[in-house]
């Protein structure tokens, strides 16, 4: 009876999440704060209000726990200036065709932040 509900709950878990990471160059003369957006939920990374910080032309890798397959957007800003954006912006309303990746198990997505 027991090993029947343990394979019942299994079967009805759902999906396990992927373990990624995000690679992050700053090639700006500013700080930028950097959040990922999922285009197939409301989760935001990291989430609750904060930020990765990355420094003026640092680079920094940043591990994410996502759904494979799920749509992931990056919007990034000057450090203190939400109007100079880059991305889908700190709102995650701007419109790019080159800032989304999809989520997949034990990858990295590199995102370039030009000047």
């Amino acid at each position: 009876m027991i090993r029947a509900l343990l394979a019942a709950l299994l079967l009805t878990s759902q999906a396990f999440a992927a373990d990624m990471s995000v690679f992050v160059r700053n090639q700006r003369p500013d700080g930028v704060a950097l959040e990922l957006f999922s285009r197939d939920s409301e989760k935001v990374w990291p989430g609750g209000d904060k930020v990765f910080l990355i420094r003026p032309g640092a680079k920094k890798s940043v591990p994410i726990s996502c759904e494979p397959g799920e749509h992931i957007c990056w919007g990034a800003w000057v450090n203190g200036d939400d109007s100079v954006t880059v991305g889908v912006g700190p709102d995650n309303n701007q419109p790019c065709d080159t800032c989304c990746f999809i989520c997949a198990e034990h990858s990295t997505e590199t995102v370039d932040l030009a000047q």
